[in-house]
């Protein structure tokens, strides 16, 4: 069977509420760009509590090691069902067969395509030199997790309070700037990444 390549969409507001609309995303939520993680007003756009943050970040030799460095000595994660903290969707499935089960459905299929030229960039999917990666935020039980496709499971970076969100400093210090951070190294000169959020429409 031909391997399928999937065309790295744009992560902006526009294109991906075009895609959770096509499936079946509720009406009430949306995504919001955001402006900046260091200046609290350019986050008062964004209603709280946010629910997810979606970034597409590069990945840079100090995130790779790092990346590494823990899978090393990490069990695949081999959860399913409705007790896991964190699932996507195909709950009864675990993740090798959630993947398969997303790269085989034709509706994913189709709304992806159906947004691939949604928005003003494009990336070559067979290009690996462009080392664009989607990571996800999401709070649950109590926990901040991250969740990235090519890792070997969902992590759990810290506890946070009834009162925290994925936008709350904490948060962001254990999520995105976490991630940032390691390349204050001077390895990178200039490290560009998109963060938009998940939250209820206004």
């Amino acid at each position: 069977m031909e391997k399928k390549t999937w065309s790295m969409l744009e992560n902006s507001p526009d294109v991906m509420n075009q895609m959770a609309a096509k499936l079946g995303l509720s009406p009430e939520l949306q995504f919001y760009d955001i402006y900046s993680l260091d200046e609290p007003e350019q986050l008062a756009h964004i209603p709280r509590p946010a629910l997810a943050l979606l970034v597409i970040i590069p990945l840079t030799p100090a995130w790779d090691r790092s990346r590494k460095a823990e899978d090393a000595n990490t069990e695949p994660y081999t959860g399913s069902g409705p007790d896991e903290p964190v699932i996507c969707d195909a709950i009864p499935l675990d993740m090798t067969h959630r993947a398969e089960m997303l790269c085989n459905s034709e509706p994913f299929e189709l709304a992806h395509k159906s947004v691939e030229q949604a928005g003003d960039s494009c990336a070559d999917p067979t290009d690996g030199r462009s080392g664009g990666h989607f990571v996800g935020f999401v709070k649950s039980g109590g926990k901040l997790w991250e969740l990235e496709g090519s890792r070997k499971g969902p992590l759990e970076r810290g506890s946070l309070a009834d009162d925290e969100d994925v936008l709350s400093p904490r948060a962001l210090d254990m999520g995105i700037r976490r991630i940032i951070q390691l390349d204050k190294d001077g390895e990178v000169e200039s490290l560009r990444f998109s963060c938009i959020a998940l939250a209820r429409k206004l």
